[in-house]
């Protein structure tokens, strides 16, 4: 039986055995109802570190920022609730004021969270959670598969918060659940040009950070304002950038010195010194000096534009790190949130019928081939386990560092057939069942072997 279908049994135990705990019960019905939705991903960090800017670029639409927790879920048509106290949830308006969205929650300031639903292709899959800065790390992740962390540089602050994402044991069982995002990426290098080309570096180097590997799954640089601005360009926007690109680089350099000067009244075009300062709030300079420099280059239509500004800010990256560590890995961070929230019970409400589950969890927790594979990762990705550098690649990359589709985990490129994919997954599992048999190998080289053997073993009968 496989792991999801495991732990939806042992939740539907559980309810038998609180049945006549209200207070449990409710607590199991609201884990059950969560573990068939969709990968329920938070989005925190210090205060405006960017993370509602992050939020709306992955939406593809731009909402005004909350002081509560505020979620986005796919929708059939927008609609927003308040959940304020105890009792039912108040529906609420979604007005417009500008270029952006506003919930208005009117008489319910101290909302505890907004619900919104929205009709947005990338919130078919997840769950966006915009938390406040002033959240806790049990607040954060206590209704959350997984975390997106946004932070400028890697501080001890920062840390302390990831660590404290693995403080509790099934957690760092399955060390699954994070990605760091370097925000703010344009502003790194006080804004020059190749700003974002550092930030990718510098992100680069902290995914080999000994103190940053063993927290997250990757580390993305993100300038957030060109990627709200990839998804949400209007046409009257770009109208107005291809005018300003027909100015001289040099020209146009020296107006984009400060905001002051850009938006001033001594400008050498005929442009509304209110049309300058709206982009400058949209886009900021880096983002004006960008954009302007690429219409140059010839990407002088908003396809090519927006395109090229998907994969310069870091959004594409990121949308494909959100898809290979989350939405790919669903089924195991939807069982490990409902083991967590299964030992929470165990452990405030004992009872000597619910030993079996207890044993029972432990039992998953230690034994599950999914967990297996991702302590794997971890270990190999912390140094804890090592193999010489080519095994080690091949060894995260089957299982599912690099994604768990099969052409993923067997190094595929391209759309391989099923005869091309069985014949290097026989392949592979004949060298990797040497290296678990190798007896002059160290202890963890042999156990790490032996997991790689059983994904590829799991994986075989998909191509009998």
């Amino acid at each position: 039986m496989t792991l999801d279908r495991v732990v939806w049994s042992m939740l539907q135990e559980a309810m038998g055995v609180y049945r006549d705990s209200p207070r449990a019960t409710a607590w199991l019905r609201s884990h059950a109802e969560r573990y068939t939705e969709p990968v329920r991903i938070a989005v925190a960090g210090r205060a405006h570190i960017g993370k509602s800017t992050v939020v709306n670029a992955l939406i593809g639409d731009e909402f005004a920022p909350q002081s509560s927790f505020v979620w986005y879920r796919g929708g059939t048509e927008p609609r927003a609730h308040v959940f304020s106290g105890p009792g039912r949830p108040h529906e609420v308006a979604i007005g417009r004021r500008g270029a952006r969205h506003h919930v208005e929650t009117g008489q319910f300031d101290r909302a505890d969270k907004v619900v919104v639903e929205w009709p947005s292709r990338a919130l078919r899959d997840v769950v966006l959670i915009d938390t406040p800065s002033e959240a806790t790390p049990e607040q954060v992740l206590g209704d959350a598969d997984a975390l997106l962390y946004l932070m400028r540089h890697v501080q001890d602050d920062d840390l302390r918060f990831l660590r404290s994402a693995h403080d509790h044991p099934i957690a760092r069982t399955a060390a699954i659940h994070t990605v760091a995002v370097l925000a703010r990426a344009d502003e790194i290098g006080a804004g020059r040009i190749d700003a974002l080309s550092s930030a990718k570096q510098i992100a680069r180097r902290y995914r080999r950070d000994v103190a940053v590997q063993p927290l997250c799954q990757n580390v993305v640089s993100v300038a957030g304002l060109l990627a709200v601005a990839a998804r949400t360009l209007r046409e009257d926007e770009f109208q107005a950038l291809r005018v300003l690109a027909s100015l001289g680089r040099e020209e146009l350099e020296d107006h984009l010195l400060s905001a002051d000067r850009f938006a001033g009244e001594q400008f050498p075009l005929a442009m509304e010194p209110v049309v300058r300062q709206a982009l400058l709030e949209r886009f900021g300079i880096f983002g004006v000096r960008l954009i302007t420099a690429l219409i140059r280059q010839g990407f002088d239509s908003q396809v090519k534009l927006t395109g090229q500004l998907v994969q310069r800010s870091g959004l594409g990256e990121l949308r494909d790190s959100i898809a290979v560590h989350f939405t790919e890995r669903r089924e195991v961070l939807k069982a490990r949130s409902a083991l967590l929230a299964l030992d929470v019970l165990l452990r405030m409400e004992p009872r000597q019928n619910a030993r079996k589950l207890m044993t029972d969890l432990e039992r998953v927790v230690a034994s599950a081939h999914d967990f297996r594979e991702l302590r794997l990762v971890a270990a190999l990705q912390s140094g804890r386990t090592k193999l010489p550098a080519e095994l080690q690649a091949e060894a995260l990359r089957i299982v599912g560092a690099e994604g768990t589709a099969p052409a993923a985990r067997l190094g595929f490129e391209y759309e391989a057939d099923a005869g091309e994919l069985r014949e290097a997954l026989l392949d592979a599992l004949l060298r990797w069942q040497a290296q678990a048999a190798d007896v002059h190998a160290p202890n963890d080289h042999r156990r790490a072997a032996q997991v790689v053997v059983r994904t590829c073993e799991g994986l075989l009968p998909q191509f009998s």
